[in-house]
């Protein structure tokens, strides 16, 4: 095992800068530390950022997908076609308001929905279309809208991974239907928990902010009335702030993720991962914000398993990750009919990817690290490196 006197590299650690820590040391001693004046600034710049189009913020990017759908109409008797390729909160929302999820294969090149088998899955059931954006790399926006118009459906984007991201020149949010972003301790913009839902009109933004806090609107200074079904989602002050700070700084982080990314291709080259199989993610640069580095493991010729890989690699002061196993393999889903082999190219990628490190407090020297630690298992248990 190669001996290292670096300290250990996790494979996600979130940049928060002095400026904004103090932010949340000032907003601590305001005496105003949940849903405040923050929480109202943070909203207004997230929608600046898109464009002006209208903004809630949560406390997180899974309850903005369930409250997407219930603004939707999505409800008991309704089908919702997604990816099995992602984290499983992504089909558990679609539970969560009696819905039935339907799962599309990715593109393995994408790693995202496999739009060509997209109409096949739509019924008269259908209601809604919910692609991931995996990594932050967005599935095809222009096919994707077009086949939901002409069957009169919503999207939902689940965008969790894609805040900085875009299409053609226009940032993810900006344009669209209903669009779901996270602002979790591992996202390229963070709140340390958090998420917001962009839509499309003052109305869908009112719905919103009443399904965030148990259905209340308020009628004056000592009155309040409810008449939707809410709950209790919603964002502090102290992580609002949190995301103010990190706003500033997100062109920056996603060119430094960039940056990273192409480090990493170059790394590998045709080093003795790739020579063994080693698949590597689709070499985007245009639109992806390079949320993770998501290599897949070519286990047929390792003697070694996933495990065992990320063992070796913690041995050495790397940390790794799995994003995602397919998720229509979990207990829960299994109980609802899906099994293996329904879904081949998300499986094969659940069963052998492997995320590496990729965050801004970085350096290309770490990525080539990485890298050569990777070669070097590689080499050492490769039955035709």
């Amino acid at each position: 095992m190669t001996q290292t006197s670096r300290p250990f590299l996790p494979f996600v650690r979130p940049e928060i800068d002095e400026e904004t820590i103090q932010g949340v040391a000032d907003v601590l001693r305001s005496g105003w530390i949940t849903t405040g004046p923050q929480n109202q600034q943070f909203e207004a710049e997230l929608s600046a950022y898109f464009g002006g189009r209208p903004v809630r913020a949560f406390n997180s990017g899974t309850c903005t997908m369930e409250i997407a759908l219930r603004i939707a109409g999505v409800g008991e008797d309704d089908e919702v076609i997604t990816t099995p390729m992602t984290w499983v909160s992504t089909a558990n929302v679609i539970l969560e308001v009696g819905a039935t999820p339907v799962f599309v294969d990715i593109d393995p090149r994408t790693r995202n929905m496999d739009l060509a088998l997209l109409e096949r899955a739509i019924t008269p059931r259908t209601k809604v279309i919910m692609p991931v954006y995996l990594a932050g790399l967005p599935v095809d926006m222009d096919r994707l809208y077009e086949i939901a118009r002409a069957h009169k459906l919503r999207v939902i984007e689940d965008a969790a991974q894609a805040f900085g991201s875009s299409w053609k020149g226009k940032r993810i949010g900006s344009f669209g239907d209903l669009v779901s972003i996270s602002f979790h301790a591992n996202k390229n913009l963070t709140s340390i928990e958090g998420g917001a839902l962009v839509m499309n009109d003052e109305d869908e933004a009112e719905l919103a902010r009443k399904y965030r806090l148990q259905g209340i609107t308020r009628t004056g200074m000592d009155g309040i009335d409810c008449d939707v079904l809410g709950g209790k989602y919603n964002l502090t002050d102290v992580a609002a702030r949190v995301g103010l700070g990190q706003l500033k700084h997100i062109e920056r982080f996603t060119q430094k993720r960039r940056e990273l990314a192409r480090a990493y291709f170059e790394a590998f080259a045709n080093g003795p991962a790739v020579k063994l199989g080693m698949g590597l993610p689709m070499n985007d640069f245009s639109d992806s914000n390079w949320h993770m580095f998501q290599a897949a493991l070519p286990l047929d010729k390792l003697m070694l398993s996933r495990a065992d890989f990320m063992e070796q690699m913690k041995e050495r002061g790397i940390g790794t990750g799995v994003h995602y196993p397919a998720l229509h393999l979990f207990t829960l889903y299994r109980a609802r009919g899906f099994k293996e082999g329904m879904f081949p190219h998300a499986e094969k990628l659940g069963a052998s990817t492997l995320t590496l490190p990729l965050f801004t407090l970085m350096t290309q020297d770490d990525v080539a690290h990485v890298v050569k630690l990777i070669d070097e298992i590689c080499e050492q248990y490769g039955h035709n490196a």
